[in-house]
Formats: structure tokens, C-alpha cells, sequence
């Protein structure tokens, strides 16, 4: 029995990030792929919460993803990734064994010369990984991100939160709290992803303030510094002719934030952006008003990816160039992508997170 189950997972597991199938670029869970059976997003959505912190189960993936901008007692950059990934084989969940979700984490630190990377995989409907909204708990074994007063009421339930992860060369524990409001990206928080209609419910929390603690082979650093994170579900959020995508979010040193990204397919790609003011008011911007121009490649993981990159948005006076904390930053997990800290300057400065797939 132990066997067959254990089949059945890998199987699943194939299945659902991608590890045979030829459609790979799109990332986890075949993201341009027919979704028949699963719910689609649709506007006017009302968003809930803290109800909709929590899982979807009837869309076919999902993600709570959070980015962090550091800056080490040591005077070095750091920056820190923490994923956690839900796909579903059927829409809808059963107990145990009978659940068709699965679950994928990553985690990372990047250095200004090194990558530490690790994943972690899941079976859904047995407690290994899962997500609870009320009080706000993700986890996969014994990485987690939670709030750290399980007992507390009021606020947003996002509003703070530990987190922690480890590898077989790092391992990192922060505190974050967050100064501003949640997000709704796109048109209230439906986030269309390419001319043919395909989209995503997309919010984010782009104000923390962080603190706490990298283990590293060299030694523990304490940090400081911000964090971005986002929240996305969907069921078919990429058009089938869709080859990877180009996301940036960015904290100007004015107090301002920027989510923007680039879908790539065979002609000009599509993109979209959100201008949210110090306040956290957000300022949904139409298709192509943010022009994305890659620039000096680097050699990584035997393929030419743009580590740096212009980014034009005329209606605010926006002409900003990126660099990369270490163009060497690849995720090199099952399906492979490009994850790291920016800095930019030009008309303003400031930092961010820039993520490239498909590559």
C-alpha cells in the first residue's frame, strides 16, 4: 500500500509541475493548459477576509509568495524568497489520502555571490502542508509562515507575521509587520494576463517592514529591511501561446510601489501594471502603458537570461534601469527560473524583486 501511494504521489506530482510535460516554460502546473471542470475567475468579485487568505480549492493553483529586500549588520545586500504553491489534479478537496491537492515550497537567500536554494513537496488532506486564514497559518513541513500571536484578534490577519525556511546551507527566520493596507491589483483585484482574456484574483501586502535573522555557511547575519507579498489564484491564468513572463515589484525610495510585469508570447507580449501611492492607493494602468526592455545579458544555468532591464511608465514620469544584487540568481528547482533582488535608478531609486521564467 505504502508503495502505491507513494506512485500515485510522484505521479501526481509530475503531473502537476510540469515534470513530463513539454509545455514546461509556463511554469508550475502547465498554467496555459485547458482548466475544464475548475472555477475561472470573473470580475466584480467581492473579496473576503480574512476568508480569502486562505485556499481556493476549486481553482487550479495558487500561491501566497513573499519577497524580502534586506540589508545585513554586516553592511551586505541579502535578499529572501518564501513560496508556497497549491495545485489541484480536480477542482474541490476530499480528507486525506482523497484530496487532490498538492503542495510545492520554495525558499532562497540570495547573496551578492551566492544562490542558497531548497523545495519541498507536499500531498495535500494529511497536515504536511495547507493553509489556514483565521488565525493566518501557511505551512509545508516545518517551513512556515504564520501569525506569530495565534490567540490575536483585529487588524488585518496578514498584518504580522513570522516566517521561517531551511535548506542544507541557510536557514532564515524573520518578523514581519506590515505599515500599510492590502493591494487589489488589476481592475479590484482581477488581474487580466493577456488579450485573449485570461486572468487572475491577484492582491498583494507591499508594505512590510522586516527583521530577524540568515544562517549562512559564513555565519548568522541579522537584517533589516522590506518585503512584498502576493497573493494569486487562478485556474488557466496564461493564453496558450504564452511562453514565460517578467515580473517586477518595486519599492521607490519615495514611498511609492510598482507591481508590473511582461507575458512573452510570439509577438510584441502583453503587459500590465499597478502604481500604488505611499498610502497604499492603487492605480490599476492600462495594457502597455509600462514598457519593459531588456538589457545586458548574463550566462546562466547554460542559457542567456536579461539580468538587467529599463522600465519606461511616461504617465509618471518613470525611466528607470535595474541590476541585479547577483545576475547568477536561478532557482534551480524542478521547474528552473530566475528569482532576485534589484536595485534601480534613473528618474527614481529604490529597490525590488525581479522574476523571470521561461528562460
Amino acid at each position: 500500500m505504502r508503495h502505491r501511494l507513494a506512485s500515485l504521489l510522484c505521479c501526481m506530482l509530475a503531473a502537476v509541475i510540469g515534470m513530463s510535460q513539454p509545455a514546461a516554460s509556463q511554469g508550475f502546473a502547465g498554467l496555459g493548459t485547458t482548466a475544464k471542470g475548475f472555477a475561472m475567475p470573473r470580475t466584480g468579485y467581492a473579496f473576503t477576509f480574512p476568508a480569502d487568505h486562505g485556499p481556493h480549492p476549486h481553482f487550479r493553483i495558487e500561491w501566497w509568495y513573499l519577497t524580502a529586500n534586506l540589508k545585513g549588520a554586516d553592511g551586505k545586500a541579502y535578499g529572501v524568497q518564501w513560496t508556497l504553491f497549491r495545485s489541484a489534479l480536480a477542482p474541490g478537496d476530499q480528507p486525506g489520502w482523497q484530496s487532490p491537492q498538492v503542495w510545492l515550497g520554495h525558499a532562497a537567500i540570495t547573496t551578492p555571490t551566492a544562490q542558497h536554494v531548497a523545495e519541498r513537496l507536499a500531498r495535500g488532506g494529511i497536515g504536511q502542508a495547507g493553509v489556514s486564514p483565521a488565525p493566518f497559518a501557511a505551512w509545508i513541513d516545518d517551513w512556515a509562515m504564520r501569525r506569530p500571536d495565534m490567540s490575536a484578534t483585529g487588524g488585518d490577519a496578514l498584518d504580522d507575521l513570522n516566517l521561517s525556511a531551511s535548506g542544507t546551507d541557510f536557514r532564515y527566520s524573520l518578523a514581519l509587520k506590515a505599515r500599510g493596507p492590502l493591494v487589489l491589483q488589476g481592475q479590484g483585484g482581477y488581474s487580466v494576463k493577456s488579450a485573449a482574456g485570461q486572468a487572475s484574483f491577484y492582491y498583494s501586502q507591499p508594505f512590510y517592514t522586516v527583521t530577524g535573522r540568515l544562517d549562512l555557511p559564513g555565519g548568522a547575519v541579522d537584517v533589516t529591511g522590506q518585503a512584498w507579498l502576493d497573493r494569486e489564484w487562478s485556474s488557466q491564468p496564461l493564453a496558450a501561446d504564452q511562453s514565460g513572463w517578467d515580473w517586477f515589484s518595486l519599492h521607490f525610495d519615495t514611498g511609492e510601489k510598482l507591481m508590473g510585469f511582461r507575458l512573452r508570447d510570439k509577438g510584441a507580449g502583453f503587459t500590465s501594471a499597478t502604481w500604488i501611492a505611499a498610502n497604499g492607493q492603487p492605480e490599476p494602468l492600462p495594457p502597455g502603458a509600462l514598457t519593459l526592455t531588456p538589457g545586458r545579458k548574463a550566462r546562466v544555468a547554460d542559457r542567456d537570461i536579461p539580468v538587467e532591464w529599463r522600465l519606461e511608465l511616461p504617465s509618471k514620469g518613470i525611466d528607470i534601469s535595474t541590476k541585479p544584487l547577483n545576475p547568477q540568481a536561478w532557482m534551480a528547482t524542478r521547474t528552473p527560473y530566475w528569482e532576485g533582488p534589484i536595485r534601480f535608478s534613473g528618474s527614481r531609486s529604490g529597490q525590488g524583486y525581479l522574476e523571470m521564467t521561461g528562460y
